[in-house]
């Protein structure tokens, strides 16, 4: 069961007081000092050789995390700013092409930014999926200490959503890799374009818990989803629709399942998210969070700590 945790419950948390669920911590604050306060929530350090993986978003794209709301964290954890190319042409689909959209949305202006595949791709195993059996990431990711996942959470053409689970999918993957997931591994080159559209849910699923695995089974990683801008497209889309519901907050988690599961619950409890309602919907989009949790990736069960 799903609930709002008193403040009281969350001293509890940290005097280690374990709970069932995983711990989702949430503020309505989406600023910098909002960011932190979730980062610093978490009770995890993000140390080492530190990877943040975020969008950069599509060229003509405006609804990306800003580098102004990002860039007190990124320097905080001493990051580098991790991204793969597309594998649907458009203007990050080549590294000269998407090192330079990197320049104008300014976001070498906060940390180094490294386009992870540029140098071609490393296989991770996939473990109990039905139908990876390894999912292909670019070569730098095995530069990392940890990641630290930023997502910005909205619709996606094809996924219905885009959170935490579809970053460190077919955002940590290749080219290559990115197909690979979108034809629920029958191809490793050619369109993304697949009919069969739970069994690319369902490899999504499969791909981020091979990310997580790699990483100490979920030690060396945490995830930050940011509810702003809820278009019912994603970053990728050059031109996306003009968001029509407010912005939400900010959420938190070492639980990917979780964290995703509670950003749709509050599209659903939105007065004015039926568009996105109806787009991820429209893609069985939930199906990644059923099936991330079916193989073992985390839950959906858990408990909603108020920041505020």
């Amino acid at each position: 069961m799903k609930k709002l945790l008193a403040a009281s419950l969350l001293v509890a948390l940290f005097a280690g007081v374990s709970f069932a669920e995983s711990q989702v911590f949430f503020t309505k604050n989406i600023s910098p000092a909002g960011l932190m306060a979730v980062y610093n929530a978490l009770g995890r350090e993000a140390s080492g050789k530190v990877a943040v993986k975020l969008s950069t978003g599509e060229a003509g794209n405006t609804h990306y995390l800003s580098p102004e709301l990002i860039g007190e964290l990124v320097k905080k954890v001493n990051g580098t700013i991790v991204e793969c190319n597309t594998a649907y042409g458009g203007s990050r689909s080549e590294t000269a092409l998407h090192r330079q959209v990197i320049e104008d949305h300014g976001f070498n202006k906060i940390a180094k930014v490294d386009i992870m595949d540029e140098e071609g791709d490393v296989e991770l195993p996939v473990t109990g999926g039905k139908h990876l059996k390894f999912d292909a990431v670019g070569s730098h990711f095995k530069n990392y200490d940890f990641v630290l996942v930023l997502s910005h959470f909205k619709g996606h053409a094809m996924g219905g959503f885009g959170g935490a689970l579809k970053n460190i999918s077919i955002g940590i993957a290749s080219s290559r890799g990115k197909v690979i997931i979108h034809t629920a591994g029958t191809k490793e080159s050619g369109s993304i374009w697949y009919d069969k559209q739970d069994d690319f849910l369902e490899s999504m699923a499969e791909a981020a818990k091979a990310v997580s695995d790699s990483l100490d089974n979920g030690k060396r990683i945490m995830y930050i989803s940011v509810m702003n801008h809820l278009s019912v497209d994603c970053d990728c889309d050059g031109n996306p629709a003009a968001p029509d519901m407010h912005d939400i907050g900010i959420l938190g988690s070492l639980d990917p399942v979780a964290l995703d599961q509670a950003c749709v619950d509050l599209v659903y409890k939105a007065p004015d998210g039926q568009s996105l309602i109806n787009r991820m919907e429209s893609r069985h989009g939930i199906h990644t969070v059923e099936h991330a949790a079916a193989i073992g990736l985390g839950s959906r069960e858990y408990n909603l700590v108020s920041l505020d």
